[in-house]
């Protein structure tokens, strides 16, 4: 359990743009950030981050919240796992009591795999620098391929000893159980025995986006035909190689300020060109280009130069697949290298300047490239040709902005000989097509479903009923204006200062009132407690919450935009601040919220008297014309509050 001062420090001293930037791209705004939403796709950014409230917001998918919550959201993890990322990111040292052995049952499978993974990483590394056999073998595997200790340390490589469970016997006595060495898929079962997967193979880990091990790819350096070249961690809970591309840990920063990315094969690719000094570099690990990896790039930049090697039959072959990128609203460009090269023989061969000055002086946009390469290929076959136009027309069509695809179709078109009107005919065709496939899809039951719940911050017109929408606004300026004085000691007959919260709670506490939402009404009872205590309630208490559910929705309420009320359209003629009128706002807020419990308590009134006897019915036309004074009461509070 972390000591609760030093949850304290971490929060004070997490910076929320540093932390969300380590993970998206963000650009300044005003006194605010922009950025695409990490999680959710969009192509307009709607996710913002405030540095002064300390918080996040997604306005198309309602997330929100302070650092803690979003690297829990982004990372998967829990809240005592995101505290200790942000302390190891500080340098905040976490003192924790031991942990019992009952206590790590009961930890998160997640975790537990993580820390498998990470004992992992640690002990192929060391057997690779230390072990005579790692030193002999594996080392001096890499120091032949060229790579310098600096690279070696930098992306974590290790070795596994050969043996049938080396490993795995290391580790089991470590304390790191057989459940999670295996899925992990670090060691393999085989009847009642486990063994290790990577044995004798050099092994390369894969970070997770935020530097935590999460799987290994390993590579043999024996010559049996009958052993694969390169072994892969399995998909497990927290390995998912369609959602990873290697490297990207490494550079993101890169990415970011040479707004490209250069998109290898594998893994020795990336460290080449990293040890020849360009770091903007991710692989793919030898799979096919899946739309998950494409919009972890695209948060950090539209831009992607594919690097291929000389074969020709493999560019090809590959072409098909990065028809998904254009779709994404990404710009794609081409490059070859000489044959018999690829990227890390050509690393090895030359520096940085002579490296970029290679892909800047020969990259290809990727439509006009195909295009070239195809027409060559089909311009003495009519058939060929025909099917050609056809596969550059699919990709042309995949491009969601309109002007773009004109661009290219003209371009094209020119390429072909053909004419441009057959090419939009084509292209709009094929749009068609595909818009009505997606409506088609999302019409039908079994394919589209909505969501069963809503966050708990988001709100909109029809999504909530009218009382909801009176409790989020009370909420909402007590969680903005809670610490702010509404009335002096001299107002009436106040001997001390009331602060908003302070007000909300009574007039609330007064007619016995709770909120049907228990968000609002845990918010409101947590702030009837610190003003209890004598302290005073603010939104950073708030957006900083242990609960998730309350600092999500304090982030959200902390981030909204409203609109000035109707009532003051009509009264005021000039613009004023909401802080300047919440002497009038608050309590016209409060008094609006009470009027409505006591028309609905009216309305049922009045639908009970529709069937009462007459005993009951006297009763009720009682409660009855109280209810209804007391609405006219209301309703002349209401009007006297909000006459300046």
């Amino acid at each position: 359990m972390i000591d609760p001062a030093t949850i304290e420090r971490i929060i004070d001293t997490a910076e929320i743009t540093d932390v969300v930037q380590d993970f998206v791209t963000l650009k300044k705004r005003g006194v605010n950030y922009l950025g695409l939403c990490p999680f959710h796709n969009e192509k307009t950014p709607s996710f913002t981050v405030s540095p002064a409230k300390g918080i996040f917001k997604c306005f198309g998918c309602g997330k929100g919240g302070n650092a803690v919550n979003f690297i829990m959201e982004h990372e998967h993890v829990s809240w005592p796992e995101a505290l200790r990322y942000l302390a190891k990111k500080y340098g905040i040292d976490v003192v924790e009591t031991e942990v019992t052995d009952k206590e790590k049952e009961k930890q998160n499978e997640r975790e537990s795999m993580m820390l498998a993974t990470g004992y992992a990483q640690r002990f192929f590394s060391s057997n690779l620098n230390k072990s005579d056999e790692g030193i002999a073998v594996g080392l001096a595997y890499l120091r032949e391929r060229g790579y310098r200790p600096q690279i070696i340390e930098k992306f974590q490589l290790g070795y596994s000893p050969e043996g049938w469970d080396i490993f795995t016997r290391e580790a089991l006595k470590n304390g790191y159980k057989e459940e999670f060495l295996e899925k992990t898929g670090l060691s393999v079962r085989k009847g009642d025995k486990l063994f290790d997967r990577f044995s004798s193979r050099v092994i390369f880990p894969v970070h997770s986006l935020s530097g935590k091990v999460i799987g290994f790819g390993g590579r043999t350096l024996k010559q049996d035909k009958n052993t694969a070249k390169y072994l892969n961690s399995p998909e497990s809970d927290i390995y998912h190689k369609s959602r990873i591309l290697y490297g990207l840990y490494f550079a993101k920063r890169s990415v970011v300020q040479n707004d490209k990315c250069y998109l290898v094969e594998g893994y020795t690719d990336v460290l080449s060109l990293h040890q020849a000094g360009i770091e903007n570099v991710v692989a793919s690990s030898g799979t096919a280009l899946t739309v998950e990896q494409i919009r972890l790039i695209k948060r950090f930049t539209k831009n992607i130069t594919i690097l291929f090697d000389g074969d020709e039959a493999g560019l090809k072959a590959s072409l098909r697949g990065i028809d998904i990128i254009l779709e994404e609203g990404m710009n794609v460009r081409i490059l070859m290298f000489p044959d018999g090269e690829d990227p890390d023989s050509f690393a090895h061969k030359t520096d940085s300047d002579r490296i970029t000055r290679y892909i800047n002086d020969n990259e290809l946009d990727f439509v006009l490239f195909k295009t070239r390469l195809l027409n060559e290929d089909a311009k003495k076959d009519p058939v060929r040709k025909s099917m050609m136009i056809s596969d550059i027309v699919r990709s042309v069509a995949r491009i969601p902005d309109r002007i773009t695809r004109m661009v290219y179709i003209r371009e094209c078109a020119a390429i072909l000989n053909i004419e441009e009107s057959i090419l939009y005919r084509e292209a709009y065709e094929i749009r068609k097509k595909e818009a009505e496939k997606k409506l088609k899809y999302k019409n039908n039951d079994s394919g589209f479903k909505s969501p069963k719940t809503l966050p708990p911050a988001q709100s909109s017109a029809g999504m909530v009923n009218e009382r909801e929408t009176h409790e989020r606004e009370i909420i909402r300026l007590l969680i903005n204006y809670g610490s702010i004085e509404l009335f002096g000691p001299n107002d009436e007959t106040n001997e001390m200062p009331v602060t908003v919260a302070s007000y909300i709670t009574s007039e609330l506490e007064k007619d016995e009132l709770e909120m049907s939402n228990p968000v609002y009404n845990s918010i409101l009872m947590e702030t009837c407690k610190v003003i209890s205590e004598g302290s005073v309630p603010s939104g950073k208490m708030f957006s900083n919450h242990p609960d998730t559910a309350i600092s999500s929705t304090a982030a959200d309420l902390l981030s909204s935009s409203y609109d000035i009320s109707k009532i003051w359209k009509r009264k005021e003629s000039y613009i004023e601040t909401e802080e300047m009128k919440l002497r009038q706002l608050v309590p016209s807020t409060i008094l609006a919220y009470k009027s409505f419990l006591v028309r609905q308590e009216l309305k049922d009134t009045e639908d009970k008297l529709k069937a009462a006897g007459s005993e009951e019915a006297i009763l009720l036309q009682q409660r009855h014309m109280i209810l209804k004074s007391t609405i006219i009461q209301l309703a002349k509070q209401l009007g006297n509050r909000i006459v300046c």
